[in-house]
């Protein structure tokens, strides 16, 4: 270790998963259902007052998150949802829970865990108990993004084959991208966190490159650039604005979007879904 930096985590890959924050579990379900994707059964956060279902893809996944109990614990998700629903946050991978703490506080941060989490799965079959890992840093040590590192103990229960496959071909979650108004300034921190080599700046752009996938950080005037032809709403910043999901074929994602009501923004390779139609999350689709 050099100045407080450290090479990159050997034992993460990726960014494990997102959360977006919904204000109808149920609605949302048959929302991203009509995006052309497979949503799991779904699960219950065992103690707390939230449910989930999930996107699963050969890498990475999406988490909808909702409250079926607002007298038990959220999480702040109550919070989030008093001002708005989209992408509320993510889960960096790791294969080694206690592993990945230990390195964190090698480098001088302060890790908080690893913590037990479990949910019960509703199948047909009967409930499961899937259950993870989890560790926290302080938010001043993750700045603009909120985020975590999970370890899955139990993942040939989340990682069903037949959850793999999509109607619109969905393979990866690629990228997430945050609007920040200093991406300048965010480089020292993650750069501890995961090594220099995984930190890029360029310009009002940082991106964050986590193996199979990248975490971006971009200022307004950038994301608005980028992403022409979709009204983007204004949040207070830092904000979590759009998910990219990687697609074996971008013809048949587009096919499936419009059978089932969508207008995609298309061009530059790409499809892209208004916030307004992904409960809050612009949705972008790439060719994988």
């Amino acid at each position: 270790m050099t100045g407080g930096v450290i090479e990159p985590l050997p034992d993460r890959d990726g960014i494990d998963h997102s959360l977006i924050g919904v204000r109808d579990l149920e609605a949302a379900r048959r929302t991203w259902q009509s995006l052309g994707f497979t949503v799991t059964p779904r699960g219950r956060h065992i103690g707390w007052g939230t449910a989930n279902y999930c996107l699963m893809f050969e890498r990475g996944y999406v988490e909808l998150l909702g409250i079926l109990d607002p007298a038990q614990f959220t999480n702040d998700l109550d919070k989030f949802l008093a001002d708005r629903e989209g992408l509320l946050g993510l889960a960096f991978a790791s294969a080694d829970a206690r592993s990945t703490a230990a390195r964190l506080a090698a480098a001088g941060l302060h890790p908080d865990g690893p913590k037990d989490l479990k949910r019960l799965l509703e199948l047909p079959e009967g409930d499961q108990l899937p259950a993870f890992k989890l560790v926290h840093l302080p938010s001043a040590e993750l700045p603009d993004l909120r985020a975590f590192f999970c370890q899955h103990l139990t993942p040939e229960l989340v990682r069903r084959s037949d959850w793999l496959v999509h109607a619109n071909s969905a393979k990866r979650l690629v990228a997430l991208t945050v609007v920040s108004d200093r991406p300048a300034e965010l480089a020292p921190a993650y750069e501890r966190i995961f090594g220099a080599t995984a930190v890029n700046l360029d310009g009002d752009s940082l991106t964050m490159d986590r193996g199979s996938s990248q975490v971006r950080f971009m200022t307004p005037a950038v994301l608005a650039s980028r992403y022409r032809g979709v009204a983007i709403p204004t949040h207070r910043r830092p904000w979590m604005a759009v998910q990219t999901v990687g697609v074996a074929d971008l013809g048949r994602t587009a096919e499936v979007l419009r059978r089932n009501g969508h207008r995609p923004v298309e061009g530059d390779g790409r499809l892209l879904i208004d916030p307004r139609a992904a409960t809050g999350c612009l949705l972008e689709f790439v060719g994988d």
